[in-house]
This record gives C-alpha cells, structure tokens and sequence, in this order.
C-alpha cells in the first residue's frame, strides 16, 4: 500500500478483518477449519460484498457502487 514504516499501511486490512471478527468470527464457536474457511467465504461473498453498506462508499454497498461507476463510465464514454 504504501512506503516502509508508513502507518497506513495495514489500516485497510485491519479494518476489514477487525469488522470479520466482529460480525463473524466471535458469533459461535467453529469446530473445524473447513466450516469457518467455508462460513468465511459465503460471508464475504454473500454479505460483505452484496448487503453491507460503507461509509467510504458514500452508504451504498460494494455492488451498487461498481454498477454506479459502470453506469458513469458508460455515460463518458459513450
């Protein structure tokens, strides 16, 4: 992300795992690997990305974003 020693480096990723942990991991207890690797993914893909608003995104969820730049992008270059 950026140079050596810069604090910013790893905030993205914190924050992303940090707001995992909370909304998922600490919510029941995983007997297996398997089940929270799985659990993880259906997480990310399912809610993360498709359902859960950002404040980084103007509130909008990851998809509605992607499919405003699309719309944009269409627009400009059209």
């Amino acid at each position: 992300m950026g140079t050596i020693g810069d604090c910013y480096d790893n905030a993205p990723t914190e924050s992303f795992w940090g707001s995992r942990q909370i909304e998922l991991l600490n919510r029941r207890r995983w007997i297996t690997i398997v089940e929270l690797t799985s659990a993880m993914a259906d997480d990310i893909e399912n809610f993360y990305n498709t359902e859960r608003r950002h404040s980084s995104l103007n509130y909008l969820t990851p998809n509605e974003f992607d499919n405003l730049l699309l719309i944009q992008n269409q627009t400009i270059f059209s």
